[in-house]
């Protein structure tokens, strides 16, 4: 009930804020998600959403973490700089907070419900609809999952299709796969056929 309550107060905030764009971001589809996996108890959504953003927000609370404690941006990710600027409101700046309690909300309903060991075959899927709907859908110069680059400016490497191509292949692999390994070795299998 908490986390639904949360997500009512943070979509209409982040849709005026930021515009619907910004629910391209995986880590909002995610937060959005958690809350239909909490409801349905669904095995395969949560273990599907622990597979997507499990290593992105350990990089986040990192990043995060060390500039709160030590004053050193530690990764340089642009989405926690904004956290430290006193002309950022203070309301996006605790709503973005989601990023340090969703991913241990997640692993609470894997552990209580099970790890689902399609969710990197489904959650690939879901991903390589989103990668190409977000480059087609949002503004290059947000960059919403890195379609367009890793830095704060598009990527002139290669073609700009090829790239995308390549993210969709290095998410599966780079960051998908070595979760799947490591919540399959720690999680049991879903304990009922409720998935």
């Amino acid at each position: 009930l908490a986390h639904t309550l949360f997500v009512l107060v943070l979509v209409p905030v982040y849709w005026i804020e930021y515009g619907p764009e910004n629910f391209f971001w995986a880590s909002d589809i995610a937060l959005l998600l958690t809350v239909v996996a909490l409801w349905t108890e669904s095995a395969v959504l949560a273990s599907m959403l622990a597979v997507a953003i499990l290593v992105p927000d350990l990089a986040w609370n990192i990043d995060f973490f060390f500039r709160l404690t030590f004053g050193v941006d530690a990764l340089q990710l642009p989405g926690t700089q904004y956290l430290f600027k006193p002309e950022s409101p203070l309301l996006l700046r605790g709503l973005s907070l989601f990023h340090v309690f969703v991913p241990v909300l997640l692993l609470w309903l894997v552990y209580r419900l099970g790890y689902e060991r399609r969710a990197l075959i489904y959650q690939t899927v879901l991903a390589w609809v989103v990668l190409p709907a977000t480059w087609l859908l949002t503004d290059p110069a947000a960059n919403i999952n890195w379609v367009h680059g890793f830095s704060s400016e598009p990527q002139s490497w290669m073609p700009a299709p090829l790239y995308l191509v390549l993210l969709m292949i290095a998410f599966p692999l780079v960051v998908y796969l070595p979760t799947h390994l490591l919540l399959s070795a720690l999680f049991a299998a879903p304990r009922s056929a409720r998935c």
